[in-house]
């Protein structure tokens, strides 16, 4: 049974990732004054790519790959969607989901470095340099709320914001809040934080040797990557919800948000990039964690 609630949870979470990828590029084609793909085209995209032939240049590429999306998905394992959740003992533990989202990165970080295309190596360099600078701010706020509701249980966290709006951490906390807001735009690796991906300067970085299946794999981990991460923030900031579809529109709202920053931003240098972290959402969380602990 609890193999099926998996699969489950999976294939929700990417089916949903894809919607909103779909959505999100006729959302910003729009804001550009574009008519854009239709909504459906991510779909399209995914099975294309899984009906063509695949370059490998190494085991440990293939391997790491799909060591990527599978990271991503055990992450999701522990993710309480709405009212459904898997684990009843560790309902949406945010220490053990950190642990594993970086597994995924990590994953994707040594199959796409295994290709031996310098423009591979240097996109996920500049990947897992800019994680040093989101992920920093983002624990700190994490911790910050986790000291507020004794809990490291995102069940917990959004039972503590029942009650309505105003009881959201998004309103007691608004400082943690726009931090984590400002980290999730690293996350989502939307502008101006997209630096490891750069077409014009390193020829889509980790994705310039991933064809057929490989890039369909990469294409379902940042479908399911952008469910788990605003899931998270739905859970930490929006009070979540018993309604599975209120949960998917908060969702959708946040990943709006971003790409509405994506779609006016200029990209920042990586190494700007970092010390911008390291300045502004730094300063909001740790301002955060010190009055919520005075």
């Amino acid at each position: 049974m609890i193999v099926l609630k998996y699969i489950a949870f999976a294939l929700t979470s990417i089916i949903v990732g894809l919607l909103f990828m779909g959505l999100g590029r006729k959302y910003s084609a729009r804001i550009h004054r574009r008519y854009g793909p239709p909504f459906w085209q991510s779909y399209l995209d995914v099975i294309k790519l899984f009906s063509k032939t695949s370059i490998s240049h190494h085991w440990v590429m293939d391997f790491g790959i799909m060591m990527g999306l599978a990271g991503i998905l055990a992450t999701i394992a522990f993710l309480p969607i709405g009212p459904f959740h898997l684990f009843n003992s560790m309902n949406g533990n945010i220490i053990i989901m950190l642990y594993f989202m970086t597994i995924g990165y990590l994953g994707m970080a040594m199959g796409v470095s295994a290709s031996g295309n310098p423009n591979s190596a240097i996109g996920i360099a500049r990947a897992l340099t800019l994680m040093l600078g989101y992920e920093i701010p983002f624990v700190i706020v994490v911790i910050s709320l986790i000291f507020i509701n004794k809990s490291s249980l995102l069940s917990v966290m959004v039972a503590n914001q029942a009650g309505g709006f105003l009881h959201w951490n998004m309103i007691r906390y608004p400082l943690g809040f726009i931090a984590a807001e400002m980290a999730l735009q690293g996350m989502l690796g939307e502008k101006p934080f997209d630096a490891m991906i750069a077409p014009s300067e390193i020829a889509s970085g980790p994705m310039v040797e991933l064809s057929g299946k490989m890039m369909g794999l990469g294409f379902l981990q940042h479908a399911a990557q952008i469910f788990l991460e605003t899931a998270i923030i739905t859970s930490l900031f929006l009070g979540g919800s018993s309604n599975v579809w209120i949960f998917f529109l908060k969702m959708f709202v946040l990943y709006l948000v971003s790409l509405s920053i994506n779609a006016v931003s200029a990209r920042f240098k990586f190494e700007n990039a970092v010390k911008w972290f390291w300045k502004w959402p730094m300063a909001l969380s740790l301002a955060q964690l010190l009055i919520v602990i005075l």
